[in-house]
């Protein structure tokens, strides 16, 4: 029930985000959401025996997101990851610790930042992407719980299943059909499977290396913040693959 009622009071909040709010407010949403998540994700490293990125990783992703060129900004990023990592105490965790806080911010903000490239070109494109997780996620629990019996990735994720997985496909691809059909109507059928078939996939796989993050780190969740949900991080793990994936081939097929 808390996973239900933490859902029926975000989505509101997400469509009207996504697709109504002003530029300011989406960003501001984007910022804060990316910032927790990272604090989760940072959380996630210090259970792993990984220095914390902490907060010079919550700035280099602000720096990230809003940044007129972040193709120089990632750069800059990697190299900053090197330096930070000077400050452990052991030498020998400085690789680890560089790679954790290059990762966290390309992971999360690097993402974001792709929201923001999809939403200019076309909102819809944006709340189609997030649209093809949800859809999968409800699908695959319904599909997993009732058909269910060859295990995914059992070190991963024990409950999940490859029946699951493919009706999580099938949800994504019939939701992001159906929601580029009124919305999004000058989109081929042929290219919006496309998509969402891939966007659905990217989605899983996202989902599924959070959860060898967590079960590498030995927690459950990522946070407590979200009833029934657990943390931010858990709740858009998935759409950190979709967002990216979906952008690049909307980029791609337009080029």
């Amino acid at each position: 029930m808390k996973r239900i009622l933490t859902a029926l009071a975000l989505i509101p909040l997400i469509v009207w985000v996504v697709l109504y709010a002003p530029q300011w407010a989406f960003l501001v949403v984007l910022a804060a959401v990316g910032l927790i998540a990272f604090h989760e994700f940072s959380r996630i490293a210090k259970e792993n025996g990984i220095p914390e990125p902490g907060w010079p990783g919550m700035i280099a992703g602000l720096a990230l997101l809003l940044a007129p060129q972040p193709q120089i900004v990632v750069v800059l990023i990697a190299c900053l990851g090197m330096l930070v990592a000077l400050r452990v105490r052991d030498l020998a965790e400085s690789l680890p610790a560089a790679a954790a806080f290059t990762l966290g911010v390309v992971y999360i903000f690097g993402a974001w930042r792709c929201a923001i490239y999809l939403r200019a070109i076309d909102a819809n494109w944006l709340m189609f992407a997030l649209l093809l997780s949800w859809a999968g996620d409800t699908a695959a629990l319904y599909v997993g719980k009732a058909f269910g019996r060859h295990a995914l990735a059992p070190r991963v994720s024990p409950a999940k299943t490859w029946e699951g997985a493919v009706g999580s496909v099938a949800g994504g691809i019939v939701a992001g059909v159906a929601y580029a059909h009124y919305l999004i109507p000058s989109a081929p059928l042929a290219q919006v499977i496309g998509f969402a078939a891939a966007g659905n996939i990217a989605g899983q796989i996202g989902d599924l290396c959070e959860s060898a993050m967590k079960r590498g780190a030995g927690v459950k969740d990522s946070g407590t913040t979200l009833p029934g949900h657990g943390g931010w991080l858990d709740r858009i793990d998935s759409s950190l693959f979709s967002v990216p994936v979906v952008y690049a081939l909307l980029k791609w097929v337009a080029a």
